[in-house]
């Protein structure tokens, strides 16, 4: 059941309705089986593995919270997130060596049947298994208490509108509003519709539209050379942002209809004056998550400076470990960790006066979006050879700019009604981002008059039916992770 679809859209208003109808003491069950239902509709197997997960967790933490002694422990932490990390492990490295072995047994011509087992990563698998993680670390370290009401716990891990890509909650945040009694507000589900309206912008009107292009070059990459590469990569530098944060916009505005607030997962990413600004608007919840559970325990910046650059490549390179065992994935984190240790040798202090100061200079702007994109063909090429390819022949034919500038735009073959139409969306998201910078767009709108408001609403919804039908329909990209 994927926030794109019509049984998502029947789903959600009959939760919401029935939520409102049932008694508080109860509800904190309803949406524990209306989450269970969700997940399951994917596949019922889910379900057993996310209750498997659930329960192993719970017991943990709570001996952990009942031992005696520091060994005890470790012991009991270790025995709660090794399960998690073994699994996460055997379903980010399985189907790669499973493929290779198919390939090296077709051009061995072994008297062998071909490995035809196909491992299927189950759906918000990694995001679930980390909240989880999080919450084991956070009781041992002392920080909450172990919850006691098994019920509640289960809720936290299957929150049905962050259980598929985030954001990854924290316990001290989500399980007291679990807990407190949310009565009807008009203000709150009015804003969460607004607010999932929006992500049904990015993800319908931009990503979806952008991703049929991209796809397009992408999958067949060896068959273009020149300017192409460049219009796409900047177009899936659009597409993911749209894609995940139109993601986390539904799911954060579908939190609100029942009265649960989630984190902010992403702030204007794409106007960032340096990659470490980027990681801090980012994919909020995972980027504070490595810092707080990996890049801290290994020392963070309070040691010396070769091993604080050490501490953040490793932390990237486990980032993009986190997105899949391709060799793309971990150069990219690579990449991002090796920009973070130039940026922290050229720019040592970080206080917020000398940050405001460097945004004087916009130079950075453009040249931050540049290193972004040039890393998104790493994330986004379907192998290592794809990508050697496409940055190879970045400029292939420069020399001549005409006909570098003709051959880009043939390969595109995309219309100019179509090319308008991606460039204004654009730039309606570029506008709404630059807003965001000075405050929340959704609520300073809300204020205006109800003449100005209401024909936008309208539009808005115009634009997402008529357009969306437009796209390719896919699945959100975070999902494979």
């Amino acid at each position: 059941m994927l926030f794109n679809s019509v049984s998502f859209g029947i789903f959600i208003i009959v939760v919401f309705i029935m939520y409102y109808l049932v008694p508080h003491k109860y509800r904190w069950a309803f949406l524990l089986i209306a989450s269970y239902v969700f997940y399951m509709n994917l596949h019922i197997g889910y379900g057993v593995l996310l209750l498997a997960t659930t329960a192993l967790t719970y017991t943990m933490a709570r001996s952990l919270e009942k031992a005696g002694t520091t060994k005890t422990k470790k012991r009991c932490l270790l025995y709660g997130i090794l399960p998690l990390i073994l699994i996460l492990l055997f379903y980010k490295t399985a189907s790669p060596v499973i493929d290779r072995l198919n390939l090296l047994a077709d051009a061995g011509r072994l008297t062998m049947q071909p490995i035809t087992v196909k491992i299927l990563l189950p759906a918000g698998i990694s995001f679930y298994f980390f909240q989880s993680m999080g919450y084991l670390i956070d009781v041992y370290r002392g920080k909450i208490k172990a919850e006691r009401h098994f019920g509640y716990y289960a809720l936290f891990v299957s929150f049905f509108p962050q259980l598929l890509a985030g954001p990854i909650g924290r316990a001290d945040s989500l399980l007291p509003q679990y807990k407190k009694e949310r009565p009807f507000v008009y203000e709150n589900v009015t804003y969460g519709l607004k607010l999932m309206a929006w992500g049904y912008f990015k993800k319908l009107v931009i990503a979806d539209v952008y991703a049929g292009v991209v796809n397009g070059v992408y999958d067949y990459a060896q068959s273009y050379v020149g300017l192409v590469f460049i219009v796409v990569t900047v177009m899936f530098a659009f597409e993911i942002y749209c894609d995940f944060s139109g993601y986390s916009d539904i799911a954060i505005g579908c939190a609100k209809l029942f009265g649960i607030d989630l984190m902010t997962n992403f702030n204007s990413p794409y106007y960032s004056f340096s990659i470490r600004e980027f990681w801090s608007r980012w994919h909020i919840s995972l980027s504070t998550w490595f810092r707080d559970y990996v890049y801290i325990p290994l020392g963070g910046n309070r040691v010396p400076k070769w091993r604080h650059c050490l501490n953040l490549f490793i932390t990237f390179l486990v980032s993009g470990f986190w997105h899949g065992s391709s060799l793309t994935y971990i150069v990219w984190g690579g990449f991002h960790g090796l920009l973070q240790i130039i940026e922290t040798l050229v720019y040592p202090k970080t206080r917020k006066g000398e940050i405001v100061e460097r945004r004087r200079h916009l130079w950075q702007l453009p040249v931050t979006f540049a290193l972004l994109c040039f890393s998104w063909i790493f994330f986004r090429a379907n192998s290592m050879q794809d990508a050697i390819w496409i940055i190879s022949r970045l400029f292939w034919d420069i020399e001549r700019p005409m006909n570098y500038l003709h051959t880009g735009i043939i390969c595109l073959s995309v219309s100019r009604v179509a090319a308008m139409g991606m460039l204004l969306s654009a730039a309606v998201l570029a506008a709404y981002d630059l807003a965001s910078l000075k405050g929340d767009v959704i609520a300073a709108f809300s204020r205006q008059k109800f003449f100005i408001r209401w024909p936008v609403y309208v539009l808005f919804l115009v634009v997402i039916a008529l357009f969306s039908s437009k796209g390719v329909a896919t699945e959100f990209i975070y999902f494979q992770f």
